[in-house]
């Protein structure tokens, strides 16, 4: 699709006029006309004020012209995916498990290629196979030729390690000691528990990122513990193969 179908499309989905879309990006209806006859295409910051209002990358704006790349991860991006800044404006140099909120969620590169390589693995790939290809990949991105430059001089691995600390001191019965959380997102892990007055509730944020981790019991074989923190909460929960009868156990402001 061209700019100006896109614009076009997404402002009939959403129910508005040419008057109502110039309003809210602060144009003239004159100048949507124009946008959706194809004689122009929009500035960078209307482009901006676009992608917000929309919730789309500026890249789906323009046509797709470019094929985004987590410049972390190097996992191919789509909308849906694509990190956003603490104002909740997109960022498309990223996806949502390496950069949320303003902040890159990893700084070791076998870090990430441990949890990348898991994920990778099938029946025409090896592990052996996917870690080689990461070994190339990852230091041709930008995140990690610029890593000295973007990094965060160890803060946010801090709070990581913190956070493990605070999640081993309550004992949890079974549970094993956790060593690492990675990147979640919350549409992935967002668990529908029952609660004793036989209603159910989700406790996360679909498309907010959070530390967590899987372990297997201790005790109850195909049973596992589902670890998930952030800044303002501690959630531990259990659940068997695929995320089925889960049970909250723990939920810990901080």
């Amino acid at each position: 699709m061209e700019t100006k179908d896109v614009i076009l499309d997404l402002r009939t989905k959403s129910g508005l006029s040419q008057d109502e879309l110039a309003e809210k990006v602060f144009v003239t209806r004159q100048a949507v006309s124009r946008w959706e006859n194809g004689e122009t295409v929009p500035n960078t910051e209307t482009l901006k004020l676009l992608s917000k209002l929309f919730d789309v990358s500026i890249n789906t704006l323009l046509g797709a012209p470019r094929r985004l790349v987590c410049q972390c991860c190097g996992m191919p991006l789509e909308d849906a995916l694509i990190s956003r800044e603490k104002d909740g404006s997109l960022n498309e140099d990223y996806c949502k498990w390496c950069y949320a909120d303003g902040t890159y969620t990893y700084h070791d590169m076998d870090d990430l290629i441990n949890v990348c390589v898991a994920h990778m693995v099938n029946e025409n790939f090896t592990e052996e196979q996917a870690r080689e290809y990461m070994k190339q990949v990852l230091p041709t991105l930008d995140y990690w030729k610029r890593y000295d430059e973007l990094s965060d001089d160890g803060q946010f691995e801090e709070f990581k390690k913190q956070l493990i600390e605070e999640i081993n001191a309550l004992g949890i019965e079974g549970m094993p000691k956790l060593e690492s959380l990675n990147a979640l997102v919350g549409s992935y892990v967002n668990l529908e528990y029952p609660l004793p007055s036989g209603a159910k509730a989700k406790f996360l944020n679909d498309g907010t990122t959070y530390l967590g981790n899987q372990l297997e019991s201790e005790i109850v074989e195909g049973l596992c513990f589902g670890v998930l923190a952030c800044m303002d909460f501690i959630l531990i929960c259990t659940y068997e193969e695929g995320g089925k009868n889960p049970e909250l156990v723990l939920y810990k402001k901080r």
